[in-house]
């Protein structure tokens, strides 16, 4: 974020109880709330709000408008003071929502390295990893896990309690309400279309790697076998690291898997 204005801004509003590192530089108009932290060289753009039980670390912008750490949106909600922790480089774009969690006991978590772009939400209790990111108008509902690397692309929407798989990828406008297992790619409600290559790639995956989560895929998704036979089935076949990431997540699936329609999208395919 470009630094217009010095270290606190004269009409920034920060309560003396909230606790700022040095360095933070606040915007105009900025609000910051009793139980907030920051850390080293956090930016706070104009008309942020920062509330709640909020600890935030170093390196983390927030641009104009954001609201961070508000109120559950849970009826069940009685006003309790509610936590929300987040880790450091963390870019927070125009209109941002990150709620706290709905219970003192629990918390609201966004990792490192992430990147949420303009009007994205993120619920209640929920878990972002690292290296997440969030298309403008993505919407991650209440108690939901975002693990590392995943690409949730715009105005996509994501169901309360399920899970998004590391390095998955929801095509845009997208939706589930079943999880969605790690290196594969989801296409319009609760269907997958193959594996998510181009981040495969990016992340290092080799060839070889590759095409074994290629064979597991169709061992899965496109054998016709029972989802739980082929589980069993892969497990006594397949045992490396990234074949055991995957194969883990689906066994541990309490909502159910996103299926595939077995119709491709393209590019999906490995070389």
């Amino acid at each position: 974020m470009r630094h217009f204005y010095s270290v606190i801004h004269p009409t920034a509003i920060i309560h003396p109880k909230a606790k700022l590192d040095s360095t933070v530089r606040v915007g105009p108009y900025a609000v910051i709330d009793e139980g907030v932290e920051l850390g080293a060289h956090c930016v706070v753009g104009p008309h942020v709000y920062l509330t709640g039980l909020t600890t935030i670390g170093a390196h983390n912008s927030f641009h104009a408008s954001c609201v961070i750490g508000d109120e559950p949106v849970d009826l069940k909600y009685k006003g309790e003071p509610t936590r929300l922790r987040i880790g450091d480089h963390n870019c927070f774009r125009e209109h941002v929502t990150v709620n706290c969690s709905n219970t003192p006991e629990g918390e609201t978590v966004v990792g490192s390295h992430n990147f949420l772009t303009p009007q994205c939400h993120v619920g209640h209790n929920v878990v972002v990893g690292d290296h997440v990111i969030l298309g403008g108008g993505a919407m991650v509902a209440g108690h939901a896990v975002v693990q590392n690397g995943a690409f949730i692309s715009g105005n996509c929407l994501v169901h309360q309690f399920c899970r998004v798989g590391t390095l998955a990828l929801m095509q845009g406008g997208s939706g589930i309400s079943q999880d969605l297992p790690p290196f594969t790619m989801a296409r319009r409600v609760n269907e997958i279309c193959g594996l998510n290559v181009v981040g495969l790639r990016r992340a290092g995956f080799t060839a070889e790697q590759r095409m074994e989560l290629k064979r597991i895929y169709h061992m899965l998704f496109r054998s016709g076998k029972n989802l739980r036979a082929a589980i069993e089935e892969a497990q006594k076949k397949f045992t490396s690291p990234k074949a055991k990431i995957l194969l883990d997540f689906v066994a541990e699936a309490k909502r159910g898997v996103c299926r595939d329609t077995g119709c491709m999208a393209g590019g999906n395919e490995d070389e």
